[in-house]
């Protein structure tokens, strides 16, 4: 899972800077590795454009929500599966924030489950996006992950033009299973 583009030293980024962001992926990289090989009940990542898109899938899981200025605890009700995006820089692994996924989940028969905007997760030690789905069980699905080039500004002349465009990537014959935490 190691990031395969490459930044240019420039007038904002030094090459101890660069190297910090080198490992600062690296480290994410780890982490979704984890995640995705023995913590989630299965996953991947494929490159594509100037992104590292990856998913991962496990049972249905409770988390806080923000519900009118407080926060509260809500267990899964029907949800029987958590899907869940990591999108990274493909030149040093970096997690991107602030993109707005939608993933659809296509069973394989072709038909559509359903879309859902992933939001952004805060998880113990690795950021994601994610949230529980419902799904009609245990079968071969494929995950579609799209989103928009991101709106937040770029540092950086010569290395800041990135990441002008979204992505749109299908992870096919994916053995999905259902349950709860």
């Amino acid at each position: 899972m190691a990031a395969t583009a490459e930044l240019k030293i420039s007038d904002e980024a030094d090459a101890r800077g660069l190297e910090l962001g080198r490992q600062e992926g690296d480290a994410f990289g780890r982490t979704l590795k984890h995640m995705i090989e023995e913590i989630a009940d299965g996953g991947g990542e494929i490159a594509h454009g100037d992104y590292l898109v990856a998913f991962a899938f496990e049972k249905a899981e409770g988390m806080y929500m923000p519900r009118d200025g407080k926060l509260e605890w809500m267990a899964p009700d029907r949800e029987n599966i958590h899907i869940e995006v990591a999108v990274r820089d493909k030149a040093d692994g970096r997690m991107i924030p602030g993109l707005d996924i939608d993933v659809t989940l296509i069973d394989d028969s072709g038909k559509e489950i359903g879309t859902h905007r992933q939001p952004l997760l805060w998880h113990p030690y690795l950021y994601h996006y994610g949230r529980n789905w419902i799904i009609p069980g245990d079968g071969i699905y494929s995950l579609r992950v799209r989103f928009p080039a991101p709106q937040f500004h770029r540092h950086d002349k010569t290395n800041g033009k990135r990441f002008a465009e979204g992505a749109d990537v299908t992870f096919k014959n994916l053995k999905l299973k259902t349950g709860r935490e």
